[in-house]
């Protein structure tokens, strides 16, 4: 099975251009990463037109943020913890949810295993992480289950700050996994 995704998707006429053009050519299965916030606010509607979305956090924090990830006096706002961030990867969730699709992550955030509780809780059904990352996210989702899953996402969705995120999620995830 052959698989496309365009990167830096924007709008819904670029995603559907492209999942036009691609199945054109043949392929059947089309998506696109999600790296801007535009593309997460209108998640709904692209999901209409492509088979799947990955979500490129890394790119989302810088361009939800204007936090340029060459400067470090900015590198706290590259955080996939910010609070909008995660607003936006659950708009991405939900729409993905709605309409049965699939909703991967990439990025740092896919090897944290403190915040895949949370994209699970979010919606997001798949994660990429360097396989160094694989043992310590597949324990911490062992641990959980789906409704402590919820619970995390929840409680960082409800955070004012990143940090307050962590800790909020560290808190709802101690009860259930000794994380």
């Amino acid at each position: 099975l052959v698989e496309v995704m365009a990167p830096m998707v924007a709008t819904v006429e670029e995603a559907a251009e492209f999942a036009e053009r691609a199945r054109g050519a043949g392929i059947d299965r089309v998506g696109i990463m999600i790296e801007t916030p535009s593309a997460a606010l209108l998640a709904t509607e692209i999901f209409e037109g492509v088979d799947f979305v990955s979500l490129g956090t890394n790119d989302l924090a810088q361009y939800t943020l204007a936090a340029d990830l060459l400067l470090s006096e900015l590198g706290d706002l590259n955080d996939p913890w910010q609070p909008a961030v995660l607003r936006l990867i659950g708009a991405v969730g939900a729409a993905g949810r709605a309409a049965g699709k699939p909703v991967g992550v990439c990025g740092e955030a896919g090897a944290d295993p403190a915040l895949a509780p949370v994209l699970a809780g979010l919606g997001v059904t798949s994660l990429s992480m360097a396989p160094r990352a694989l043992g310590r996210v597949g324990a911490a989702l062992a641990a959980v289950d789906q409704d402590a899953c919820r619970r995390a996402a929840d409680a960082a969705l409800a955070a004012p700050t990143a940090s307050a995120a962590r800790e909020a999620v560290g808190a709802v995830l101690a009860d259930v996994s000794g994380l």
